[in-house]
């Protein structure tokens, strides 16, 4: 970093951008407004552009701004994981670990890796997002996530990314109970029912939507659903059809009032991966909690 930039403008540039407008990092961040534009004034003077235009309602990134956010956040973050990685390394565990689970292990491994973590490492922070890597590569770049365990669509493999190959999850196609179509025995007999499916971005159903096309099926998929909990709610509540891992049809909250359909043809089973960035060492806790998932896939 160059010696003309401090860290507190590099804070102060990237809590603003974070909240939209200078009162708004003041009021999250207990420093005044005056405070912080002279930081941001100071940091623009020192790169030589402007790095916010400033409106009314708040501020925006200029195209200079949007790039140096990347590398100032992640600047940040590498930061933050070498002061807590050096405070685990003395013993002092503390800090936090971010991590981004998809819904399949959320349902089944995640509660036990977290409550053994937790009951060794009570002081440690943990932050958990849930869904499909593709909601989860810009965190994971910008080292706001310290790992996912997750599908990944091999055709588009990320360089930047590291992949370690964890477990397999079986997936089925599941209706509410009592749907006309409940004994139902392929996938072409489905075809005219009302499909909700997540984003077909995600790598897993990105895989389903090539094995329609190879059978020449075309499931009429009126809804896409961002979240598995809107998949699930709405299959268990209507005539949609859907595919989901069979964990989730497994939970005995979620999936009472669903269905797993018994079909002559088996569905593609989903691989799930340690994904981190190539570039980066977790912290001993991170590591240790990469650890857990690993033994419970195993165990």
């Amino acid at each position: 970093m160059p010696a003309n930039i401090k860290l507190h403008q590099l804070r102060a540039f990237v809590e603003v951008t974070r909240q939209g407008s200078i009162r708004a990092a003041s009021r999250l961040s207990g420093i005044s407004q005056p405070a912080l534009s002279k930081s941001i004034q100071e940091l623009e003077q020192a790169l030589g552009a402007r790095l916010f235009i400033r409106r009314q309602q708040g501020v925006v990134l200029t195209d200079i701004g949007d790039n140096f956010f990347r590398h100032a956040s992640l600047v940040l973050e590498e930061l933050r994981t070498a002061q807590e990685d050096i405070q685990q390394r003395l013993g002092l565990a503390g800090g936090r670990v971010n991590i981004g689970i998809g819904s399949s292990v959320a349902r089944t491994l995640m509660p036990q890796v977290i409550d053994q973590f937790h009951r060794e490492y009570p002081q440690v922070r943990v932050r958990i997002v849930e869904g499909q890597l593709v909601s989860m590569i810009h965190e994971l770049r910008q080292g706001e996530l310290d790992f996912t365990i997750n599908t990944y669509d091999q055709r588009h493999f990320d360089r930047e990314l590291s992949y370690e190959r964890l477990t397999e999850r079986e997936y089925k196609v599941v209706v509410r109970k009592g749907h006309p179509c409940e004994k139902a025995r392929s996938l072409a007999a489905l075809q005219h029912c009302s499909w909700t499916m997540p984003t077909p971005k995600g790598s897993y159903y990105r895989l389903l939507h090539d094995m329609f096309h190879d059978r020449d099926i075309t499931p009429n998929i009126s809804v896409i659903c961002e979240t598995f909990m809107a998949c699930t709610s709405l299959v268990a509540q209507s005539d949609f059809v859907s595919i989901l891992s069979v964990d989730v049809i497994a939970d005995p909250i979620l999936g009472r009032q669903l269905v797993a359909l018994e079909l002559d043809e088996p569905l593609p089973k989903a691989t799930f991966y340690l994904i981190q960035r190539r570039d980066t060492t977790l912290t001993p806790m991170s590591a240790y909690m990469a650890q857990l998932f690993r033994r419970y896939c195993q165990g």
